[in-house]
């Protein structure tokens, strides 16, 4: 007896846990709700991706970790026509004196607001005192060469500046006449060259850059009739050219 108890003893312990781990396995499925033997399922597509996105930014969040991506690069605007007369990267608008005033410390230079058909009237200091008085000045229709870049001017900052024409008289002084348009252009109207495409000015930048405006003094004149005119085509307007009072063949500037 002692042997047969010593023997199967054993066994009754074993298939006791055995019992009570199938119990534990069923209660397990049961709360997973679960077939008797059934595997547990495969994490999907979805939550693999979801989790390898955040252990990528985890990763990334690190120092010296992922890369952040680099910004679009910016795109050019327009390209300047570098292929079009030089006259035509200037732009020459009316415009018209609305305010002058002696720069009060320069004695050659006026200060002006002049009116070119845009939101404010510009600012532009010109050297005229020896040429003008104030009053012969206030309300003078006249072109302005608008796509400069602003300059300071005795600590006055100057955004174009008025187009005139000179000429030498006998007695060794100079004459200085402004260029003007005719009364029917209207103020801010981009003048156009006869002969010549339609301008497309640059910007001030590179009106400065190219030394456009250099470019163009040489073959600024006024003709036999006083008209304005680069290389002899004449600056004009919707209303007719633009001209100089008396001043005949002389230099633009």
């Amino acid at each position: 007896r002692r042997h047969s108890t010593g023997i199967f003893a054993p066994c009754t312990t074993m298939s006791s846990a055995i019992d009570l781990l199938d119990e534990a396995i069923a209660a397990l499925e049961a709360k997973l709700n679960l077939s008797p033997g059934e595997q547990l399922p495969e994490a999907s597509a979805a939550e693999a991706t979801s989790r390898d996105n955040k252990q990528q930014k985890k990763g990334g969040s690190k120092k010296g970790g992922g890369q952040k991506p680099k910004p679009p690069k910016k795109q050019k605007g327009n390209v300047a026509n570098e292929n079009q007369p030089d006259i035509c990267k200037l732009e020459f608008k009316v415009g018209q004196i609305t305010k002058v005033w002696a720069h009060p410390d320069a004695d050659k230079l006026y200060c002006e607001e002049i009116s070119c058909g845009e939101a404010e009237p510009r600012l532009i200091a010109s050297g005229l005192r020896p040429h003008y008085t104030e009053e012969e000045m206030l309300n003078r229709r006249l072109l302005v060469v608008a796509n400069l870049k602003p300059k300071n001017l005795v600590g006055f900052k100057s955004h174009g500046m008025v187009l005139c024409a000179a000429e030498t008289k006998e007695d060794g002084t100079e004459l200085v006449e402004f260029i003007e348009p005719p009364e029917g252009a209207e103020l801010g109207e981009i003048v156009a060259f006869e002969g010549l495409p339609a301008p497309e000015p640059f910007s001030g930048a590179q009106v400065q850059k190219k030394k456009v405006f250099e470019a163009c003094l040489p073959n600024m004149k006024t003709t036999d009739e006083g008209l304005a005119a680069w290389d002899g085509h004449v600056f004009v307007t919707s209303a007719g050219p633009c001209k100089s009072t008396t001043i005949k063949g002389g230099a633009m500037r």
